[in-house]
């Protein structure tokens, strides 16, 4: 085979796939795939007539031509009769805090805010313990202990996210030779772990809702905790997404807000159709926006969104504390477009909980935006019809059309 075969821009255009594949550049110089999008400088040789395997490093932390740099070293210790394995620089004993910083840095599959959040878990609830230790130093006790102290505090659901996003990284370790095996792996969180009662987000009876618009229309009708409430309720968003809105992505004349991928929980853009109503919330917005980029900026704050509990403290006040929440709205919004016979896809797009099969997902795409619209204006006009109704029982009086 010729030796240096590979180009650096062929290294950075290689793409994973569903199984490990290798680039081979010659001279036992290879660069192995993962999977997950792992790059990973190796070189095989013979020693004593057996197989052997060393590894360099991460691509592009190892440039290519330090790779062809460490392979030559490599070969220049087997023509003096020395076994180099385990006598690079890769070899040297890696901390804890610095393999987790390469995996997850080099996780270019995943959303920022999925990497953010998995560093953060790790470095708040492992670091205290394991940040200066060598990774091959680790022991399952270590580990299971750290975790047990998460576990302790009652973080019975997340302290099984922090174990699935350590494991990842010990799995990555694995692949560079930093340790033998993945002991997160080891661990079995339905047996290591506590478990939490599952607690639904709180929401109202469909046949409430007209007393909770009622008593919403008594607040003023001016405070951004109301319109963004209301927003909230015509959209069936999540309360992080319509806190996290920007003007950029709001299309008025197509009537549409477009939530980028990396707001989202799935790898992917949502659109949300705008009824009427909702134009009118964001038109008022607009007037009051102050040159931030937020739809619904922090009051003092223009370069962040609003509290990500001012629509709970705002459902407290008004007497639904316990009984309805923010997020509540999907829950009330898909109730009612499935009691009407809406289509069951379309409702479920519009919750953004896109089917697992991706031609299915792409129809969904392609042709339930036009039902969707319809879905969220006939809400709208319901919503509206039903503080109408209301506050003519309140009110005691009959109109003869």
């Amino acid at each position: 085979m010729p030796t240096n075969s590979l180009s650096d821009a062929r290294c950075k255009a290689a793409k994973p796939t569903d199984k490990p594949f290798k680039l081979f550049d010659g001279g036992g110089l290879f660069l192995w795939v993962s999977p997950k999008g792992a790059k990973i400088w190796r070189t095989a040789y013979r020693i004593v007539g057996k197989q052997q395997t060393i590894s360099f490093g991460p691509y592009p932390d190892v440039t290519l031509a330090e790779a062809r740099a460490k392979r030559d070293e490599l070969k220049a210790k087997l023509r003096e009769g020395e076994d180099p394995s385990g006598k690079t620089e890769d070899a040297k004993p890696k901390l804890f805090k610095d393999v987790v910083s390469a995996y997850w840095e080099g996780r270019e599959d995943v959303t920022p805010s999925y990497r953010s959040n998995a560093l953060r878990g790790i470095e708040m609830h492992l670091y205290p313990t394991l940040k200066e230790e060598p990774i091959n130093n680790i022991t399952l006790d270590d580990l299971l202990n750290a975790l047990r102290i998460m576990d302790a505090k009652g973080l019975h659901v997340y302290v099984r996210k922090v174990r699935m996003w350590v494991s990842q990284v010990f799995e990555w370790a694995v692949e560079n030779r930093y340790v033998e095996e993945n002991l997160a792996a080891k661990i079995k969180s339905e047996k290591a772990f506590g478990k939490t009662r599952v607690k639904n987000f709180a929401a109202v009876d469909l046949k409430e809702v007209p007393n909770l618009m009622s008593r919403l229309t008594l607040e003023d009708q001016n405070l951004q905790s109301i319109l963004a409430c209301k927003l909230l309720a015509l959209t069936w968003v999540r309360t992080t997404e319509l806190r996290l809105m920007e003007w950029s992505e709001v299309n008025v004349e197509e009537r549409i807000w477009r939530i980028p991928e990396g707001k989202m929980k799935r790898r992917k853009d949502h659109l949300v159709p705008l009824s009427k109503q909702a134009l009118e919330i964001l038109e008022k917005m607009k007037a009051r926006s102050r040159g931030s980029k937020y739809v619904f900026a922090a009051e003092h704050r223009l370069d962040r969104p609003m509290s990500e509990n001012a629509i709970l403290y705002l459902l407290h006040r008004i007497g639904y504390k316990g009984k309805m929440t923010g997020h509540g709205w999907r829950s009330v919004g898909s109730t009612w477009a499935n009691e009407n016979g809406y289509n069951r896809d379309a409702i479920e797009r519009q919750l953004a909980h896109s089917p697992e099969d991706k031609t299915r997902a792409v129809y969904n795409r392609a042709e339930y935006l036009p039902l969707r619209t319809k879905i969220l204006q006939d809400w709208a006009d319901w919503l509206d019809m039903t503080i109408q109704d209301n506050c003519k029982d309140l009110s005691g009086t009959i109109t003869i059309q």
